[in-house]
């Protein structure tokens, strides 16, 4: 199989996609790339200074609105305001922070952030969107686990770490779920994933963590890390290769750290489509946000 590139992005003229955290890191150099192949680009970012600053870097048609993906009001609002259809939606923004920290509506930062809100984001966009979606995850979703008794960190001691690794799981249970009901939905649309490996990005360097969210020293991921430029190309190839429903798409080489994308494996928790499913109905009834394709029921006779 040959190696994937930039210079292997089909035309995308006519078409419209838009990027979430597309002011810095892989977010910005994807939102780059679909742009000067002729996407219409909307940069879904939470701070639109920054998104007018990265947009200035860029060539061909793209537009800056705001959206803060740990606001279930932003992300109603930022829908309502979206003229038009969406080819393609990127899931990319994601956070690691440090000490606990809530959402708007209350929900723990990470998870309500890299999950909660790119949930309500696709299923809020989906009568819109027609042709892909695609939702970044991390190698960090292996040391992830979903704990449903306390999702929000109401009750555990916190830790930074396993709250990422959660959110992340959680990314890629997303995808696959959202496939399997874009599939019963008969939908055209279909739901893949993405992971960048190790890449020098400012995520990564938050608090001195990797973008897979464990401690490694500084020098051993120096040795690793990818640019940006190289870290989107697994994005980019699950947005435009053709590929099926549910791929997964990162790195190929040194233990899905770096090198050229490829279909990838997940871990077994990130198989469990029980588990997948429960996670979307907890979901809905925590946004208050529902898959909005499936079909009505058939009244009585």
């Amino acid at each position: 199989m040959s190696r994937f590139s930039l210079a292997d992005l089909p035309d995308l003229t006519g078409r419209t996609a838009l990027v979430t955290g597309a002011n810095s890191g892989i977010g910005l150099v994807t939102a780059r790339a679909l742009a000067e192949r002729g996407a219409r680009v909307v940069l879904a970012v939470r701070d639109p200074e920054k998104g007018r600053t990265a947009a200035a870097t860029m060539t061909g048609p793209v537009e800056v609105r705001a959206l803060d993906l740990a606001d279930l009001s932003s992300v109603r609002a930022f829908v309502h305001d979206l003229p038009g259809p969406v080819d393609l939606l990127v899931n990319n923004a994601g956070l690691s922070l440090g000490p606990l920290s809530r959402t708007a509506d209350g929900f723990e930062l990470q998870f309500g952030t890299n999950h909660l809100g790119h949930f309500a984001l696709t299923n809020l966009l989906l009568p819109r969107i027609r042709e892909r979606v695609v939702t970044v995850s991390s190698l960090g979703h292996r040391i992830g686990s979903l704990d449903f008794s306390d999702l929000q960190w109401e009750r555990r001691q916190y830790r930074p770490n396993a709250a990422y690794a959660q959110s992340k799981l959680a990314n890629l249970l997303f995808a696959a779920e959202l496939q399997r009901r874009l599939t019963r939905a008969a939908s055209p649309v279909i739901s893949t994933a993405a992971h960048p490996g190790i890449s020098s990005t400012n995520l990564m360097r938050a608090q001195g963590k990797p973008t897979f969210g464990f401690h490694v020293e500084k020098f051993l991921v120096g040795l690793v890390a990818q640019s940006a430029e190289e870290g989107a190309l697994p994005t980019l190839y699950a947005a435009t290769a053709d590929l099926p429903g549910n791929s997964y798409a990162g790195p190929g080489g040194l233990w899905g750290m770096r090198g050229a994308p490829t279909p990838v494996g997940r871990s077994p928790r990130a198989r469990d489509s029980s588990v997948a499913r429960r996670l979307w109905e907890v979901s809905e009834d925590l946004t208050g946000i529902r898959f909005p394709l499936d079909a009505p029921a058939s009244p009585a006779s």
